[in-house]
């Protein structure tokens, strides 16, 4: 072997070095991404930037709508840029006769604008904040049994999420704002209306089990006029909705009914999952009577995760991490998980279920119907 071949062989190391460099360094700072996002949010940027009637806004133009000092322009400008290269903002060209760039929105921006219908800037601000960020500081310690807590969260928090939420008021709002425009632009996506036009068009009745402040069973009944919606919670969650007369959704507090149809929540453990499940199966009418259970969860994808995929599509990549992402959520904060389709099978059949249909829709979630 000569020296030229050695050479090639140390050269193809080296680089091979630095690029796991690379990769390593890409995850180490990946929160910078989500903590410039939640600071253009806060600072309220897309709105400045919709405001400006479709035109593209200039640095100083952006700086001064935020009324900020000019020394900040440039610390300004380097956020910009970074969002624009994670695609929340774009720049367009001023006048074609000057170099001067302003920015614009795209749709993901769009998404986060405060007093949008869908707004996600709730969700920003509930996900990337000290209360869920907190607990992933001592998640070693919880692997090793070191604070013995249930959760992460709990280590961190001193009691669970939901004794939190109690506590804690503003953020309980924070929170349940998010799930509920999570929820509404799930629902009244086109993709679920046309993905979910068989499983919702011959129904009568649904009932919304756990669903809070009844956003999904509003989106739904808005969705397939038809159907008649009704919220079912705790008397506490729906103090508040059961004086509001509305046509197509109407409010209960309670444990249990016996409707024709149920959505079922995510529980914590698969205990409470089969429990919650059992009692929905015996709520609703056989399937020759078209009873059925709906979810609208993630259905992990079964995958090697030894080894990734040479020829997956970028869309598919992103919706594996993000399925991903949800799941070490549910472990830190629920004492939860997501499940592959193994899994929720596992369920349905300890719950008495006969058989089930995943169809997937919503980008990462999936439409499930199981049947008694």
């Amino acid at each position: 072997m000569d020296s030229s071949t050695d050479n090639d062989q140390q050269l193809a190391k080296d680089n091979e070095l630095i690029q796991a460099q690379t990769h390593v360094y890409n995850h180490i700072f990946t929160f910078i991404s989500s903590m410039s996002l939640k600071c253009a949010v806060q600072l309220g940027i897309p709105d400045i930037i919709h405001n400006n009637h479709g035109q593209p806004i200039t640095l100083s133009g952006l700086v001064n709508a935020l009324s900020l000092p000019p020394t900040k322009t440039a610390f300004v400008y380097r956020l910009m840029r970074i969002l624009v290269h994670s695609g929340y903002f774009a720049t367009q060209k001023i006048d074609e006769n000057q170099e001067e760039e302003g920015f614009l929105l795209t749709s993901s921006s769009r998404l986060l604008l405060k007093d949008s219908k869908n707004t996600f800037s709730s969700i920003v601000l509930t996900v990337v904040d000290p209360v869920l960020v907190t607990p992933f500081f001592s998640l070693s310690d919880w692997f090793q049994g070191i604070n013995g807590s249930t959760t992460s969260f709990e280590a961190a928090h001193g009691m669970g999420f939901w004794s939190f939420l109690e506590q804690h008021p503003e953020y309980s709002k924070t929170f349940n704002d998010a799930m509920a425009n999570d929820s509404r632009l799930m629902i009244m996506s086109s993709v679920i209306v046309k993905e979910g036009k068989e499983v919702f068009e011959n129904l009568k009745t649904l009932v919304d089990v756990g669903g809070g402040d009844g956003t999904s069973a509003k989106a739904i009944a808005e969705a397939f006029p038809h159907l008649k919606c009704l919220v079912l919670d705790l008397p506490h969650v729906v103090a508040d909705h059961l004086s509001k007369s509305a046509t197509e959704t109407s409010f209960t507090g309670g444990a249990t009914l016996r409707p024709e149809r149920v959505v079922a929540p995510p529980a914590s453990s698969d205990d409470d999952c089969v429990k919650i499940l059992k009692r929905c199966r015996e709520a609703i009418p056989l399937r020759e009577g078209g009873g059925k259970v709906i979810l609208i969860e993630i259905v992990m994808e079964d995958k090697d995760y030894n080894m990734k995929l040479q020829k997956q599509e970028a869309d598919d990549d992103e919706r594996t991490e993000l399925q991903l992402y949800f799941d070490m959520m549910m472990m830190t904060t629920f004492d939860g998980k997501e499940r592959n389709e193994k899994e929720w099978e596992k369920l349905f059949i300890e719950s008495g279920f006969s058989d089930y249909k995943i169809t997937p829709v919503s980008g990462f979630r999936s439409l499930i119907e199981v049947y008694p």
